[in-house]
């Protein structure tokens, strides 16, 4: 622990001793121009004194140059005068040399100081002890604000607001143990969640459990999944908690403030903040027999392992996204990686209804428009498969894509007014909708290119 500073003394010479702040290398003239992507040297800057060296060089020699850019007549350095100090005039009567000195006032004044502080270093000198230790070391009481005063839309009141209403989940089942984060849905006791959290929860013998902030745990029972939207609710026997808003995710913009509140790693109540970076990013997470395809809010809060299924709140303590995955350079491995400042969130307003359906029905169910798209297609926008896969055919026969006039070997470019260049857009762009909602595609035949409306249909529930 450092001392506190104490405050400068007026009449002392400046001091140059410490090291000065550190600052990026200024290439010098001569030096070739940095790379842009070079990382950043750090050190003294170019032509600055080395640290702890006066900034004004060795006594007796000049650090600058002269005014007109020429050097001085002389190498000494007087005063800020650069050449050498003119000759008296032989003619002219000597002068008495008068004496620099303090007036009487000063002399009077430095005096009084002195011994005021004479008198008060008698009065705050420490007691010595006999093996030189103090008695009392005196160290400045601490002056601050209480935990109880930060502003309500603060960082640490948000956080303090969330926080009880966050938890942490536990399941252990034949693979090990995984864990993940949740918040409180209901006062009764009803928990959201990721379904890849929960989904080894589902299997024979394994058990589910919640810890809440509190440190108490209940054993919880999963209410409902969904790998399409990585949506799960649990439900454990207790009343009278605290539910967490689940704001609207339409009024989201890209630059809004938002925390990340949940386990990373175990570690619970954790909490990161950073800003919305990207709305709308298309991610597909899961396995390949459970994939989730996500119509995601990006974020440069960090994300870790752990972090999934807790909430994204915004500056009013509202949640807006629930965590779910982050990106991972090429070639990392993703169970090894953590956040590099891109984490994905579900929006609120899918989890709103999505929730809603698992604990109304025990299932989810998505909005579909009957085709198959071919995955190898490379050209602009998405193709809609020429042949049939298994059973199932490129158009489904009277279906929304069916009706609206869409064929085999179509290419959709464009979904309201949104370009699409991948399979993976056009699917989470219209698992963002609800079924029986109307979409314009924009549908390519030939050369030629038209709008089409589609009525979206309900996927059976499974």
């Amino acid at each position: 622990m450092t001392s506190p500073e104490q405050p400068a003394n007026p009449f002392a010479p400046p001091s140059f001793a410490s090291p000065a702040p550190v600052q990026p290398v200024r290439p010098a003239a001569s030096a070739p121009a940095p790379s842009p992507y070079a990382a950043p040297s750090y050190g003294p800057p170019t032509g600055a004194p080395a640290y702890g060296a006066s900034p004004y060089g060795a006594p007796g020699t000049a650090p600058f140059r002269a005014p007109s850019g020429r050097a001085p007549q002389s190498s000494a350095w007087h005063g800020g005068f650069p050449g050498p100090l003119p000759e008296p005039q032989r003619d002219a009567p000597a002068r008495p040399e008068r004496r620099r000195g303090l007036s009487f006032g000063w002399a009077a004044g430095l005096a009084a100081i002195a011994l005021l502080a004479g008198a008060t270093g008698g009065i705050l000198a420490p007691r010595l002890l006999d093996d030189g230790q103090v008695a009392d070391a005196g160290l400045p009481a601490a002056v601050g604000t209480g935990a109880g005063d930060r502003a309500p839309e603060s960082v640490a009141g948000v956080a303090a607001t969330v926080l009880p209403s966050v938890v942490s989940i536990e399941v252990a089942g034949a693979d090990g143990t995984a864990t993940g984060s949740g918040l409180v849905l209901r006062q009764d006791g009803y928990i959201l969640t990721n379904n890849h959290v929960v989904e080894s929860g589902a299997t024979a013998g394994a058990s589910t459990s919640v810890l809440f902030a509190d440190g108490s745990e209940e054993p919880a029972t999963i209410v409902g999944r969904t790998p399409e939207y990585d949506i799960a609710v649990l439900k454990v026997e207790r009343s009278g908690l605290v539910p967490l808003v689940l704001g609207d995710s339409d009024d989201v913009v890209v630059g809004d403030p938002v925390i990340a509140i949940g386990a990373p790693l175990g570690l619970e109540g954790t909490v990161t903040t950073g800003i919305v970076s990207a709305l709308n990013r298309p991610v597909s997470a899961g396995s390949e027999q459970e994939t989730a395809f996500i119509n995601a809010i990006q974020t440069d809060a960090a994300i870790n392992p752990g972090n999934s299924g807790g909430p994204l709140v915004n500056a009013a303590g509202e949640v807006v996204g629930i965590n779910s995955a982050i990106a991972q350079p090429p070639g990392a491995l993703s169970s090894a990686g953590g956040s590099i400042g891109l984490g994905f969130a579900i929006t609120s307003n899918q989890a709103r209804r999505t929730a809603e359906q698992l604990i109304e029905t025990g299932a989810a169910t998505y909005p579909i428009i009957g085709v198959l798209l071919d995955q190898a297609y490379t050209g602009e926008g998405v193709q809609v498969a020429t042949e049939q896969r298994g059973d199932t055919p490129p158009v489904t026969p009277r279906g929304p894509a069916d009706r609206a006039g869409i064929r085999r070997g179509d290419v959709i470019v464009a979904i309201d007014g949104r370009p699409v260049t991948e399979p993976d857009e056009l699917i989470v762009a219209i698992r963002a909708k609800t079924p029986g909602e109307t979409i314009v595609l924009r549908v390519r035949t030939g050369s030629e290119e038209r709008d089409v409306r589609v009525v979206l249909d309900e996927s059976a529930p499974e």
